[in-house]
């Protein structure tokens, strides 16, 4: 089979980067097709692939977790974590601590899932508003809300 019919195989869903050749798991075209598809084939693309921006992109635009697979330097981006938590919130979980404590990522992450914020540091995970969001997302990700926050929460809806 010839590359382009790999490519196609790959593009109507009959044929996964796993099963090619390490040879083709190491060609940018074949494996953007196959992240296309699903982002999480980023896992089995070689290594220089995993640390190519347009590769990781196009992988985490298709599925934010796909973020778990890619090179350590894009964990800390915070373009590039953005992207993936907007599409899968619970990507939050790969990206570096820094970006886990940054607020504008975590925000981003619990208003596509509230399960997001039971990766967030401790610190957001007593911020109100972000865990309002998350709360109102997901009610059971209150449960990652810090003990204080869950409290007045409970609180206040048993004023209501």
């Amino acid at each position: 089979m010839d590359k382009k019919e790999i490519i196609k195989k790959i593009n109507t869903g009959n044929l996964s980067l796993e099963d090619v050749d390490k040879k083709l798991q190491a060609d940018k075209e074949v494996v953007i097709a196959a992240v296309k598809q699903d982002g999480r084939s980023l896992q089995y693309a070689n290594k220089k692939l995993k640390a190519d921006k347009q590769v990781v992109l196009e992988a985490i635009e298709q599925n934010g977790r796909a973020l778990r697979y890619t090179d350590e330097k894009y964990k800390i981006e915070k373009e590039v974590v953005l992207i993936a938590v907007k599409q899968a919130g619970p990507a939050l979980r790969h990206a570096h601590k820094k970006l886990q404590a940054d607020r504008e990522v975590v925000l981003a992450a619990v208003k596509e899932n509230g399960y997001a914020l039971h990766f967030a540091d401790k610190k957001l995970q007593a911020d109100k508003e972000i865990v309002l969001e998350a709360a109102e997302q997901d009610e059971e990700s209150l449960k990652y809300a810090d003990k204080k926050l869950q409290e007045e929460i409970a609180g206040a809806d048993n004023k209501s």
